[in-house]
């Protein structure tokens, strides 16, 4: 499969609708959505699945406000008048979770993620689009030098709050449902498009504004994106993981 990446996908719609409001596509409009879709993922070398189509559609006719994942600002760190990085508190939470091993990170969270859109738009026990959460946190691995991610990301979409005490399960069998822990992580946004060369120069960016520190993990790391790819310099975070105390 070609790549396409993961804020290609996620960024589909912009303009609120009322949240039962749903205006059926005809196949001129299907055609439509699909076909600039297409355009997009030809940009990053990717053949767009037919199968988007309807998730497509479906994400394009539910544009509501994204509900924001709840966290607390511990610390703000900052430089030269400017936030350098935060110290961020997430509470516990139900995520729906995907691993894929593929030989780029591009092609991993892309898949995972058509996965997880398939599953928001319906393909659930309930049957119905579930609302869009953001970021969409992808989490990856280093080898023991530092200079490459491993191969397995896993793509976590954090269930909004009318579903967090009773999650529709997945049809998709290499979906999860997973409980996670509170989370506390040192934060730092970045612009453009991820790749492993940028995520990379990220993690040694914030690195050298920490200095050396053991109160965060040095082999697991997560990416956060919350833009739509027709922003130029959308935005994600760096996530450093820190450990239990």
């Amino acid at each position: 499969m070609a790549r396409i990446t993961l804020e290609d996908l996620g960024g589909l719609a912009d303009e609120p609708l009322e949240e039962d409001e749903e205006e059926p596509a005809d196949g001129a409009e299907q055609t439509r959505l699909f076909s600039h879709w297409e355009t997009v993922a030809s940009s990053h070398q990717v053949t767009l699945p037919p199968e988007m189509a309807d998730p497509i559609v479906q994400m394009t006719q539910h544009r509501q406000v994204r509900e924001p994942v709840p966290y607390v600002t511990l610390l703000q760190q900052e430089k030269c008048g400017e936030v350098a990085y935060e110290d961020r508190q997430y509470p516990a939470g139900k995520w729906a979770c995907i691993t894929k091993g593929e030989p780029m990170y591009e092609q991993s969270i892309s898949m995972g993620f058509m996965k997880l859109m398939r599953y928001i738009c319906k393909e659930n026990s309930i049957g119905r689009y579930l609302g869009m959460t953001v970021p969409v946190v992808n989490e990856i691995h280093l080898n023991e030098e530092g200079t490459e991610l491993l191969r397995d990301v896993t793509t976590a979409y954090y269930l909004p709050g009318e579903f967090q005490p009773d999650p529709p399960l997945p049809m998709d069998p290499e979906i999860r449902i997973v409980e996670r822990q509170p989370l506390r992580v040192i934060t730092r946004v970045f612009y453009g498009v991820t790749t492993e060369e940028s995520i990379l120069r990220e993690i040694r960016l914030l690195w050298e504004l920490l200095g050396s520190t053991d109160t965060v993990l040095h082999e697991a790391y997560m990416v956060a994106a919350y833009e739509n790819p027709s922003v130029p310099q959308r935005r994600n975070e760096i996530w450093f993981i820190r450990r239990a105390e």
